[in-house]
């Protein structure tokens, strides 16, 4: 941004917060990692997410953000996409990472639950997953539909 006034021209540059989203799946690819937090509606389970902090490689910020929130450990990390996020002024990078453990350990307390989902329990309905439009959503469709086109589950 530019100030206006007549004989300032001041530059500012807003503030951006990077932060990572992340699909965690087994080796296998047939299991997603997928939390919940308290505040959302009953049921509904998404991708891992946080802030990079600074001085942090966003590859590093996938590895401790999945270990801090579920306790699994993952390598094998993929940039996919990302998405603006308008609260708090911020760019999500979405990626996706393979798991090297499955034992899931609550540890900050951001998440309610954490659990594995199979395919067929998204066919089936169950999570209930993040609307359309959310990077969450493009991560997790993308995994459905095996690197083609995502389904049609909406």
């Amino acid at each position: 941004m530019r100030c206006t006034r007549d004989g300032c021209g001041t530059e500012a540059f807003p503030r951006l917060d990077p932060a990572i989203i992340v699909l965690v799946t087994d080796a296998g690819g047939e299991r997603a990692l997928l939390g919940r937090q308290a505040s959302w509606p009953q049921g509904r389970y998404s991708t891992i997410a946080g802030f990079v902090e600074p001085g942090e490689s966003l590859e590093d910020a996938v590895i401790r953000e999945v270990e801090e929130e579920t306790g699994v450990h993952v390598g094998d990390v993929e940039y996919i996409a990302s998405q603006p996020w308008p609260f708090p002024s911020s760019l999500m990078l979405g990626f996706r990472a393979i798991a090297r453990t499955h034992d899931i350990t609550l540890r900050d307390g951001e998440l309610e639950d954490a659990r594995w989902f199979t395919r067929a329990d998204i066919a089936a309905g169950h999570p209930t997953l993040p609307p359309p439009g959310a990077i969450s959503a493009r991560l997790i469709d993308s995994w459905l539909g095996s690197g083609s086109e995502p389904p049609r589950r909406w």
